[in-house]
């Protein structure tokens, strides 16, 4: 077939004759094409019909990457879904075929078989593995763990620089894949409490560093490779896929919090307790968000008005001067209040405030601290003192307030167990809050959340929140399974949320809660449901342990081994193992008894007694909510 084209001495200018020239053959092939032809089938050459179809474009080559993540409280999980999204959007010469799996997951893998891992992995406490990322830690650690030398991986750490360790677990994690052989990607990156714009930056250096990988393996010329992948991304443009969270198709979110309306706030404590514990009773409605038993509620705090009135005053400055921050302009005060961390202290405020003394003596101090801030001595002087503390350690200095603003963390919003079933409370959220104040040099220290909550909202007024799922801490999803729950204190949360979603459902599964605090006529949190649960038999065992009742000290753990013959024999029988509450020194008491009383009433070795307790976990029936 021959396409028409325009004669030389046509009256057009070269330009126009080329381009008149590809119109009329582009018009020449549309009429040999096929009517209603689904492969957009055109005509090469006359055979029997008159048709042939064209070529088919080649498939691109194929890269599988592992992302493992290890979540405590749902946000790592959340993202390792946001990054797999992500790579699947990504167009290059190679397709990145993303697979996500948890890190209790590891026994299903052969990790030496993978080319391409990213970890993505929270710190829980000081430095600890989240619980179900522990048994892989022990794994890479030990004999078995496989050699990985064909493999490249990048780690993406997340933690609270308000502890000394902080990110331990994604620095162990990088380096422990470092020993065994595999070569880095991309270097760590770690992320504070403040963490979507260091995801959205690292996604996008993830994603490209992975195209250039895969490129490579499957024989991708390089410089192809660079011309097409996503370059890395700023924070601001980067889009974060949407996850399955509950509520999401109402559009409230972390950026987007729900103004909920605070119904109740009431004090759980008798009077004379050395506690203040309160019920928070929040309303969902109008909001479209739905959660389930064991999730938590994102409370978006404001801070103390007297501590950002004694840092401006300390600044030498009105409150009415205007700052910028994240490319927003505010007043400082605006800004002080609702988007800065002042609990914690930084280096970079120690940096503004060297700047702003004219004092040497000041300044050779500042000086010494900065020189090795990763020191024991800057660490422990920062973790301390806040934000008015170092201020007012440092008098003379008067930084510009900009430079301060620039040079203090974003305040975050703070996670709380939700102490309700829905089908219970419909269109309300409860909560069970301890108010923390304490007395520190000679000022009166308070919680932001929870004091934000008990004295700074009045009854009615909206209070921002959102949803934080939860995949691993609920009720059984099989009716008339029996379960433990070990919740002292406001640890009770979840328990009662529990207990209430069981009730509503006519689930005939056996309950035992065991509860402590420190003496029963002042702190016996929720006593008047859980007693009638009791009366009436829904909750099969009540184990009670207030620790200040009697002169020998007793903990919910010492009531653990009391019953641990009937404890161990609910396990046996497929118990669900909770715990909710203090990860310091209460979950990990609790995790000893339990190991004990599996030892003791089981006939176990200790190590029988690990592999026990670590079969417990993998099938998800030992599960922690631990702050």
């Amino acid at each position: 077939m021959i396409s028409p084209f325009l004669p030389d001495n046509a009256p057009f200018t070269p330009e126009q004759r080329s381009w008149l020239n590809g119109f009329l053959a582009g018009m020449q092939n549309l009429q040999w094409m096929q009517p209603g032809a689904a492969n957009g089938a055109a005509v090469e050459s006359a055979g029997s019909n008159g048709y042939a179809p064209m070529e088919a474009a080649p498939e691109k080559p194929a890269a599988e990457i592992l992302l493992l993540y290890g979540s405590q409280s749902g946000n790592t999980e959340g993202l390792a879904h946001q990054c797999s999204d992500f790579l699947l959007s990504l167009d290059g010469p190679v397709a990145l075929k993303p697979k996500v799996v948890g890190m209790d997951a590891y026994t299903d893998l052969d990790l030496s078989s993978y080319s391409l891992i990213a970890l993505l992995c929270s710190t829980w406490g000081d430095g600890d593995m989240p619980d179900h990322a522990v048994a892989f830690w022990d794994f890479l650690q030990s004999d078995k763990a496989p050699r990985l030398e064909t493999t490249s991986f990048a780690v993406l750490g997340l933690g609270d620089k308000s502890y000394k360790r902080f990110c331990q677990s994604g620095k162990n994690l990088d380096g422990r894949f470092e020993t065994l052989g595999a070569k880095r990607l991309m270097p760590l990156v770690t992320c504070d409490t403040d963490f979507e714009a260091t995801f959205k930056t690292w996604s996008g250096d993830l994603g490209k560093a992975l195209m250039l990988a895969a490129g490579s393996l499957a024989g991708v010329d390089p410089s192809s490779v660079t011309a097409t992948a996503v370059a890395s991304p700023s924070p601001a443009t980067l889009p974060l896929p949407k996850t399955s969270a509950p509520g999401e198709s109402s559009g409230f979110n972390r950026k987007n919090p729900f103004p909920a309306a605070l119904l109740e706030n009431h004090p759980l404590n008798a009077k004379g307790s050395a506690k203040d514990t309160r019920h928070i009773n929040l309303s969902l409605l109008g909001s479209g968000l739905d959660y389930k038993v064991g999730d938590a509620l994102g409370v978006v705090p404001r801070n103390d008005y007297d501590l950002v009135d004694r840092i401006i005053l300390r600044l030498n400055a009105f409150g009415s001067e205007a700052v910028e921050i994240n490319g927003e302009t505010a007043t400082l005060r605006q800004t002080l209040l609702e988007k800065l961390d002042l609990r914690r202290s930084t280096d970079a405020l120690l940096s503004a405030l060297v700047d702003g003394t004219p004092n040497p003596a000041e300044r050779k101090r500042l000086e010494a601290l900065l020189q090795q801030p990763d020191s024991e001595t800057t660490s422990e002087y920062l973790t301390n003192r806040d934000v008015l503390d170092v201020l007012e350690d440092f008098s003379q200095s008067r930084p510009a307030p900009e430079k301060v603003v620039a040079a203090l963390g974003k305040l975050a919003p703070r996670l709380y167990s939700i102490a309700s079933s829905p089908l219970e409370n419909p269109g309300e959220v409860h909560l069970c809050i301890g108010i923390q104040r304490m007395m520190h040099r000679a000022r009166l220290r308070r919680g932001v959340t929870s004091t934000y909550l008990a004295e700074r909202v009045p009854l009615g007024m909206p209070v921002p929140v959102y949803l934080q799922p939860t995949s691993h801490f609920t009720v059984p999803a099989e009716p008339g399974t029996p379960i433990i729950m070990v919740g002292p204190g406001t640890g009770v949360a979840p328990f009662r949320a529990f207990l209430q979603e069981r009730r509503a459902l006519g689930d005939k599964g056996r309950n035992w809660l065991f509860f402590g605090d420190q003496c029963r006529a002042y702190d016996f949190l929720y006593s008047e449901e859980f007693v009638a649960m009791a009366t009436d038999g829904f909750l099969n065992q009540l184990s009670l342990a207030f620790s200040r009742d009697q002169e020998q000290k007793v903990y919910v753990q010492n009531r653990m081994l009391e019953s641990g013959s009937d404890l161990y024999a609910w396990l046996e029988e497929g118990a669900y193992f909770y715990v909710c509450g203090d990860a310091k020194r209460m979950a990990k008491d609790v995790d000893s008894a339990l190991h004990q009383v599996i030892e003791t009433f089981g006939g176990k070795t200790p190590d029988q007694a690990r592999d026990y307790v670590e079969r417990l976990k993998k099938e998800k029936r030992y599960a922690r909510d631990v702050y």
